[in-house]
């Protein structure tokens, strides 16, 4: 085998001597033709990039939504109770507060960051108040008076308000209505007013459109609650992922026709105490719900009910959600209200 391979090889070197001497002068060596280059002696330019996609853009920390607001943050004080109904606007609001005052009546503490219109009826203070919206920062505040003593809690605070019964700006009268449920306050003017306040920061929620993380939650079509005396309940609306406010069976609605809905809604579980430095004509306290601090806690969102806690260490910090499993319970981005009830409130969902 070896001498065949031997002859195998060297009869075209022999050819090519032949030709050689034959032919006189040897031919000039062809230039080699580059577009037969193996592929693997050049680099791909096919190459996946290492550049790193953009960042997503900055959305409102209050509603998980671009673009982040400007100007500064508004806290309006607004009735909760028939004689207030139907609100102006509370859907125009980023986050919606219900908190207990005296007698088991509730108020709604509306924080407006995205849209400043006009809002109705607007309310008295609470001593809890500025503890609530600190982690805010020095946003402005809206109401419409207070007793003695929650105005100086008020005062002494670092937030920018503006007072109807100290004849602030921006407040006028709905001739509709009968006061005291019949005083509008407009937004635009007093941002315009209250030059400085502060613009939308992080309050703790998280937020994200995906709800994998939740598929396996319980359902929760309804939910009800109690908040002081005053029974609060919401129902799923598929058809917006929205829950729906529901009081005596009735589905609510703003001053404009429309819904009274929201994408979220947190029932946070605080303590409560009587307040005896604010009491009513009917000698009732008002109470105080303390925000800082631990408890439990559940979400509502795309129809499920996702419980977990909540922590908040210090007035200024923000209001961390965590599952059971310790991570952040996420939101759907839209905005959302938040329930305070008693520790030890009843909650029932299906």
């Amino acid at each position: 085998m070896k001498p065949a391979i031997r002859l195998v090889v060297l009869a075209p070197l022999c050819v090519l001597l032949a030709a050689t001497a034959c032919g006189g002068k040897a031919k000039p060596k062809a230039t080699p033709d580059k577009s037969a280059v193996s592929s693997t002696q050049v680099p791909s330019t096919t190459a996946a990039s290492t550049t790193p996609p953009p960042p997503p853009p900055p959305v409102n920390p209050l509603t998980g939504t671009a673009p982040v607001p400007t100007g500064p943050v508004v806290a309006v004080k607004i009735d909760d109770t028939a004689n207030g109904r139907p609100m102006r606007n509370i859907d125009a609001a980023d986050v919606v507060y219900i908190e207990q005052v005296e007698g088991g009546l509730t108020r709604l503490l509306a924080v407006y960051a995205t849209n400043k219109p006009l809002v109705e009826a607007v309310r008295s203070t609470r001593a809890s108040d500025p503890e609530l919206v600190a982690q805010y920062g020095p946003i402005d505040y809206v109401a419409s008076g207070g007793a003695a003593n929650p105005l100086s809690v008020l005062d002494a605070s670092p937030l920018k308000s503006t007072i109807n019964d100290r004849n602030g700006p921006g407040f006028t009268r709905d001739n509709n209505r009968y006061a005291p449920y019949n005083l509008i306050a407009d937004l635009a003017k007093v941002s315009t007013a209250l030059p400085g306040g502060g613009g939308s920061k992080d309050v703790g929620f998280t937020w994200s459109a995906d709800a994998s993380a939740i598929a396996s939650d319980p359902a929760a079509n309804t939910f009800s609650t109690v908040v002081g005396s005053t029974p609060v309940r919401f129902d799923y609306d598929a058809s917006t992922a929205k829950y729906v406010r529901v009081i005596g069976g009735v589905p609510q609605k703003q001053s404009d026709g429309a819904p009274v809905a929201t994408p979220n809604v947190i029932v946070q579980f605080c303590s409560v105490t009587p307040y005896p430095a604010d009491i009513d004509v009917n000698g009732n306290p008002s109470q105080y719900t303390h925000s800082v601090g631990t408890g439990a806690v559940s979400v509502f969102r795309g129809g499920k009910r996702i419980d977990g806690a909540w922590s908040r260490p210090s007035a200024d910090s923000p209001t961390s959600f965590v599952g059971s499993d310790g991570k952040p319970i996420a939101l759907t981005p839209g905005g959302t209200w938040v329930v305070l009830v008693a520790t030890g409130a009843t909650l029932t969902s299906s």
